[in-house]
């Protein structure tokens, strides 16, 4: 389990360097782009979710944090000796922290990074430690045996 806490640590530091790096490197609302017509970073504050859902309801994410963390920690408990389990609870945990400290820190998430080629949302490195630690969560429970 340290170990998982470890690459909890680890992610969340990085998350939170990259969003400090973005903030004082991008204006607010600004872009440049890394990979033309694929990849840019653009310094974006969202108070809400994915597509600025939920806008201006900070009390609910911060109980869904909170609650989230709650039932991550458990489960990292329940499942410490199950590797691939706890791969995707670290990450969960990671992107689940990563975004709670923005919202308490600032009131908004800061997000960067902006997918050129669909029309998706900008995202963070938390936002991406979410989505693959479900991911991994949902490949590892539909390859056990039993």
């Amino acid at each position: 389990m340290s170990i998982s806490l470890l690459l909890v640590a680890a992610l969340v530091a990085v998350d939170q360097l990259v969003k400090h790096w973005v903030t004082t490197t991008i204006a607010l609302g600004a872009s440049h782009v890394v990979i033309p017509g694929v990849l840019a970073l653009t310094d974006l504050h969202n108070d809400g979710a994915a597509w600025s859902i939920l806008q201006g309801q900070q009390w609910f994410f911060t109980i869904i944090a909170v609650v989230a963390i709650a039932v991550v920690g458990y489960l990292m408990v329940r499942w410490r000796h199950q590797p691939a389990l706890m791969v995707g609870l670290a990450l969960i945990l990671a992107g689940t922290l990563g975004n709670f400290i923005d919202r308490l820190a600032n009131g908004y998430v800061v997000d960067m990074f902006e997918v050129l080629f669909v029309n998706f949302p900008v995202f963070n490195v938390a936002d991406s430690c979410l989505t693959i630690g479900v991911l991994v969560l949902i490949i590892a429970i539909l390859r056990e045996d039993d």
